[in-house]
């Protein structure tokens, strides 16, 4: 075990067979999934209300949420992948349904996207990518949780791993539910920014958002 400082408060960090001291990345692989999936519902959001009252300024914030989304989703990518390399003694392995249908996710994101750049004319893009986000974010539970839960998987919990739960001990969550509220504010405040300068451009290149 190891011991770290919150607060002036010693911490304990208990010794888990196969993380070991990599148990630490819990600390910010899992917070920026939390923060990912965030946007995508704030990106959701957005989407239904353009469809509810089709207003640029609600097209422009699902963009930028979805946008802000897959940021946090790569680095959650990244931060699997590099944890995996010490613990599984490999960067990336198909055999791991979790992390391959996590990169699926991501790519039903990316082709969000592509399918905004595919239509020159603003009301059908709107339109379209909104109807295409509802479906994108209803599946990510199903990609992330469900389907993996039923399949044999080398992630917490299956084949010798420890389960979520004795990874999250008492003392672990002191400093991972901090962090997960942490990093969705993170990705609030960078979405926050990325919304103001679409909309900035988006101004300049029509003069209104309003209609």
């Amino acid at each position: 075990m190891s011991v770290v400082i919150m607060g002036g408060f010693l911490i304990t960090i208990p010794f888990i067979p196969i993380l070991e001291q990599t148990a630490r990345n819990i600390f910010f692989h899992v917070p920026m999934w939390m923060a990912m999936y965030t946007m995508f519902l704030i990106s959701l959001f957005y989407s239904i209300q353009y469809l509810r009252k089709p207003s640029w300024l609600y097209d422009v914030k699902a963009e930028a949420s979805a946008k802000t989304g897959i940021v946090f989703g790569v680095c959650g990518l990244l931060t699997g992948s590099l944890w995996a390399r010490f613990t599984w003694g490999t960067w990336w392995t198909f055999a791991e349904p979790k992390m391959n249908l996590a990169a699926l996710a991501l790519m039903i994101y990316v082709a969000y996207f592509m399918l905004r750049s595919a239509f020159d004319d603003q009301k059908k893009r709107a339109r379209i990518s909104a109807v295409y986000n509802i479906f994108a974010v209803t599946t990510i539970p199903f990609l992330l949780y469900v389907v993996p839960r039923q399949l044999t998987s080398l992630h917490p919990g299956a084949d010798g791993n420890p389960a979520f739960s004795e990874i999250t001990a008492a003392e672990l969550r002191f400093i991972l539910y901090p962090a997960m509220i942490g990093f969705i504010a993170l990705s609030y405040w960078v979405y926050d920014i990325t919304y103001r300068a679409n909309r900035v451009r988006y101004i300049a290149e029509h003069g209104s958002i309003t209609s």
